[in-house]
């Protein structure tokens, strides 16, 4: 009776989830085209830029957030390792050629970067909130400066393969770039290979009970230690490829590591911290607004982000899709 109730429960949450997400999605496109009776042609315009930037979030905001969920650390160096692992990505795709192995390039040398930084610097101070937060912020201004030293301050662009290039048509009269398509078809594979592991893995399994309850994780004999330094690599790898597939359409330059970062925060909170479906929600409601206001109201653009962000945490502190600690 009691696992019963528990699945019934569980079944509820998840219908109010749906809800919610749902809700958010349809609410906010559709309060635009009420307030400004735009064309069609350019309410579908606004929605698939709204939709790819989020994308882009998603990507940042996805290692973000698992990083948070399960060692519990704000880890504000990832608008950093995005910005790197964007020029990393640039450089190797300029010398081979090659989108792709750049792509990767990106990924892998933040990777490394990631277990430096919680191996060496950060363990040290784990589970203090305020020297993790301190440090993290320092090491940004140290990545944001060496890329600096190391490519200039010219903002720089990814160069693409000719198959991305170019718009794709949609109908008669829509033209849409393809290379935008092609990050949103990516964000929702990256999702559904999160959702799977978290979901269908054992790695999964452990990574949830981790964010339960470290101790008794532990206390059965998986290293936990381990398991905290896999998911920040594999966090930091998702940052370093966000920002070699970010520099596709957003050019990178000095300064974007907190501007981007503070949209991945904004994601974050909207959704839920340690939620992979609150990352989601948060990069697709982040992402909308952030288009549609653009286009109404780019001299509010920034109060249509907060305002909402802030509504949010009134009526829910723990974001739309957050566990209460």
């Amino acid at each position: 009776m009691e696992h019963s109730a528990e699945r019934v429960v569980d079944t509820v949450k998840a219908d109010r989830r749906r809800v919610l997400i749902i809700t958010a999605l349809v609410a906010i496109p559709l309060i635009a085209w009420t307030l400004t009776q735009m064309s069609l042609l350019s309410f579908g315009t606004q929605i698939l830029n709204g939709l790819s930037f989020g994308a882009v979030l998603f990507f940042l905001a996805s290692g973000f957030t698992m990083i948070f969920g399960l060692l519990r650390i704000a880890n504000l160096a990832h608008g950093g390792f995005y910005l790197m692992g964007g020029y990393v990505g640039i450089t190797t795709t300029l010398v081979t050629g090659q989108f792709w192995l750049g792509l990767i390039a990106g990924g892998l040398a933040i990777m490394v970067l990631g277990v430096f930084a919680e191996r060496v610097l950060l363990r040290r101070i784990r589970g203090l909130v305020k020297p993790e937060v301190l440090l993290t912020i320092g090491l940004t201004f140290v990545i944001g400066d060496l890329s600096l030293a190391m490519w200039g301050g010219d903002p720089r662009t990814v160069p693409l393969p000719g198959y991305l290039k170019g718009p794709i048509q949609i109908g008669d009269s829509f033209f849409y770039p393809k290379y935008r398509v092609f990050v949103l078809g990516l964000a929702i594979v990256l999702a559904a290979i999160l959702f799977y592991i978290d979901r269908r893995t054992k790695i999964g399994a452990i990574v949830r009970a981790g964010v339960d309850d470290r101790e008794t994780v532990a206390a059965l004999g998986i290293n936990i230690n381990a398991v905290f330094t896999i998911a920040f690599m594999f966090g930091a790898f998702i940052a370093g490829m966000s920002g070699v597939i970010g520099a596709g359409f957003l050019a990178l330059l000095p300064g974007q590591d907190f501007e981007i970062l503070l949209f991945a925060l904004v994601v974050v909170i909207i959704g839920g911290l340690g939620s992979l479906e609150g990352a989601v929600l948060g990069a697709a409601v982040v992402g909308l607004i952030d288009s549609f206001a653009k286009a109404l109201v780019p001299e509010l653009s920034f109060f249509t982000l907060f305002a909402p962000m802030a509504i949010i945490l009134m009526i829910r502190p723990n974001g739309l899709l957050g566990k209460a600690p």
